[in-house]
């Protein structure tokens, strides 16, 4: 059994636990920007734990293990935003693009603070599918020459205060009331000549049911006509 774990599929989360390290190896001078690009491209396409412990192997906090395999049948959440926010420390708390991208979307924690940072580069947050550390989160975006792009789901309360020269933040989604029980997102940070963008977007599995439903509504609506004129 042992010998099978590597072969187990890694989440978003455990792709984005190794690219954190590979992060502070940069900043630390472990890695120089080729390597850096090089082992972060092959941690995004990784989709096992046999793939991802090559990537940091040789880096300080840099073993990556399969996690215990819990046979016990448990309970899935109900999508209730109280069972949404889960505390803890987050899945990561930073993403950086510089003359690239970046993506933090899919199932993951937002922690209290979470930092990103493009430059001549882009990135999105999605928060559409995320579990949240804390009734409030920040999210605080430095854009300098790029853009981000902050998704977050509706009945999720809005607070835009970053700053923009010859740049901006988007302020469309404040003001909008959230539901009981939601979390706050506080967006802020700085942007110049780049911009913030927040939208509030349904997930896909709800735009989906959205769609069924009116095709439901249409057929009733036809078959009801049917039977009065017959």
């Amino acid at each position: 059994m042992t010998e099978e774990l590597p072969e187990l599929r890694a989440a978003d989360a455990d792709r984005e636990r190794v690219a954190e390290v590979l992060r502070d190896a940069l900043a630390e001078g472990r890695l120089d920007m080729e390597e850096f690009e090089e082992r972060l491209e092959a941690t995004y396409k990784a989709r096992t734990y046999g793939e991802l412990a090559p990537i940091t192997r040789d880096l300080p906090v840099g073993q990556v293990t399969a996690p215990r395999v819990d046979m016990v049948k448990r309970p899935e959440p109900d999508g209730s935003w109280a069972s949404r926010i889960v505390g803890g420390e987050g899945s990561s708390t930073w993403s950086v693009a510089v003359m690239s991208g970046f993506q933090r979307k899919g199932r993951w924690t937002v922690p209290r603070r979470f930092n990103c940072f493009a430059f001549w580069g882009g990135g999105e947050i999605d928060l559409r599918d995320a579990n949240f550390a804390d009734r409030e989160v920040e999210i605080n975006c430095v854009a300098i020459m790029g853009g981000v792009e902050v998704i977050v789901p509706p009945g999720v309360e809005v607070v835009v205060r970053g700053i923009g020269i010859m740049g901006g933040f988007d302020h469309r989604e404040e003001g909008v009331p959230g539901e009981p029980g939601a979390p706050r997102v506080i967006v802020t940070g700085f942007a110049f000549w780049g911009g913030v963008g927040v939208e509030r977007k349904l997930r896909k599995a709800d735009r989906l049911r959205l769609r069924e439903e009116r095709r439901q509504a249409r057929r009733e609506l036809r078959e009801g006509r049917r039977r009065g004129r017959g």
